[in-house]
């Protein structure tokens, strides 16, 4: 683990500092480099108050990784809850733990909020990243729950 690493919760005006990883986390995901629209959507998302994003800032104030979380409310448990949706570290910083600081924090804040659980979804061939979160603690969820998710494409691709 880096050793001086800081995690923190940035504010609106501080969305410049996870851009950057903003655009490479979309690039993993086969989506073209868009810098200036990955600005724009983590200045939306922070200004109207859509979504919680936590930075790994390295020793050198570098920044090494970020988690975005959007709320899930639930009219039926009557309760606001998590959606860890982004998580990315820079490849300089990968195997250090910083994802799983990252992950870790998101949990104390959504336990902090009153919320009763942290959901998350990654790719199927995202080995790394399932066993990351298998060894947290997270539970990988079968059609167990009596409900289906549909999905239906409404605009654009």
């Amino acid at each position: 683990m880096i050793n001086n690493m800081q995690i923190k919760r940035i504010t609106p005006s501080e969305y410049k500092l996870v851009t950057g990883l903003f655009d490479k986390y979309r690039i993993f995901y086969k989506q073209p480099s868009d810098i200036t629209l990955a600005e724009s959507y983590i200045k939306a998302r922070l200004e109207n108050e859509e979504s919680v994003i936590f930075l790994a800032l390295a020793d050198d104030n570098t920044s090494a990784g970020f988690t975005q979380l959007y709320p899930i409310y639930s009219s039926v448990s009557a309760a606001k809850n998590w959606l860890l949706n982004d998580l990315y570290v820079d490849a300089a910083y990968r195997k250090q733990g910083i994802g799983e600081a990252l992950i870790k924090t998101a949990m104390d804040f959504a336990k902090s909020e009153g919320s009763t659980y942290v959901k998350l979804e990654t790719a199927y061939d995202n080995y790394t990243a399932q066993s990351l979160y298998e060894s947290i603690g997270f539970k990988k969820q079968e059609i167990e729950t009596g409900y289906f998710t549909y999905r239906i494409e409404v605009g654009q691709q």
